[in-house]
């Protein structure tokens, strides 16, 4: 019997145009699809003249029946294609731990690559991206945050984050403390829609811009920051200060703290250790 193929495609951030031919081909005709948002996607294939394919609400809070009915329709020999709401599923999207699944049900995949958020704002961003960190979503509070933007701040190569268009104004500002003012930065938002909007500048100058209003500021909005600096061992000390202290602020022993400032910010063990501390280096 035959054995269906789950298909994970790249649909449009906004644009319909940058559907690829080959993406549109499928949906067209595929029998059943996985959305993230079944309504969205219901639109997509209204446009491109669809026919009415069974579809599988799945996303990041589907529990496990969701996987198993998309696990039954290839195993009944139905072809199926995973979308999210835009972009590239898997990318901060659901479907990492679905198309692993899949695979190890032995079933084929076939991925059709098209928009992402990540490389479509780099490319506008005009900062080195022969080597780049992806954090996506940071979480709202806690340690994790403080890890996150502690390595966001000492990572040396250009590093892109995700945030919600109400938040974006604080995390500039967090930004800042880990990585100084001074830091050059790209606010890329509603990338390829009407009102998109990539603002280049100093941390600094745009934290001042989307200071206001939080509800002012809407769609999603990718951050890209230039990496760190080369710098001597004593700047680097300093530089590893704020990191520090958001780290221990957040419940994080000065053991740990001093692990992850050495890691980060190429210090020695012992220079991590005064710097965790509280010591001059």
């Amino acid at each position: 019997m035959r054995r269906g193929t789950l298909y994970v495609v790249a649909t449009p951030l906004g644009h319909l145009g940058d559907l690829t031919a080959r993406a549109a081909e499928l949906l067209r005709v595929v029998p059943v699809v996985a959305a993230e948002d079944t309504r969205r996607s219901r639109t997509l294939l209204t446009h491109l003249g669809a026919s009415r394919p069974r579809m599988i609400s799945f996303h990041a809070h589907s529990g496990a029946g969701a996987a198993l009915g998309i696990l039954r329709a290839l195993a009944g020999g139905d072809d199926v294609a995973l979308v999210t709401d835009a972009g590239t599923p898997g990318i901060s999207d659901p479907g990492a731990a679905l198309v692993a699944q899949v695979r190890a049900e032995g079933f084929s995949i076939v991925p059709l690559p098209g928009p992402s958020a990540v490389s479509t704002a780099l490319s506008a961003a005009g900062l080195p991206a022969d080597r780049y960190l992806f954090l996506g979503f940071l979480p709202r509070k806690g340690a994790e945050r403080a890890r996150l933007l502690a390595r966001a701040g000492g990572e040396e190569w250009t590093t892109v984050l995700f945030e919600a268009p109400g938040r974006v104004g604080a995390l500039l500002a967090d930004l800042i403390e880990v990585a100084g003012p001074a830091r050059r930065a790209v606010v890329a938002r509603e990338l390829t829609k009407l009102h998109e909007e990539v603002s280049a500048g100093t941390l600094a100058e745009l934290a001042e811009r989307y200071s206001g209003d939080p509800e002012a500021v809407r769609g999603e909005c990718t951050v890209v920051i230039e990496g760190a600096p080369p710098a001597t061992e004593p700047a680097n000390g300093d530089r590893a200060r704020p990191a520090a202290d958001r780290l221990l602020a957040a419940g994080i022993s000065r053991k740990e703290v001093a692990t992850l400032l050495s890691a980060w910010f190429g210090l020695s063990r012992n220079e991590a250790y005064n710097v965790a501390m509280g010591r001059e280096t």
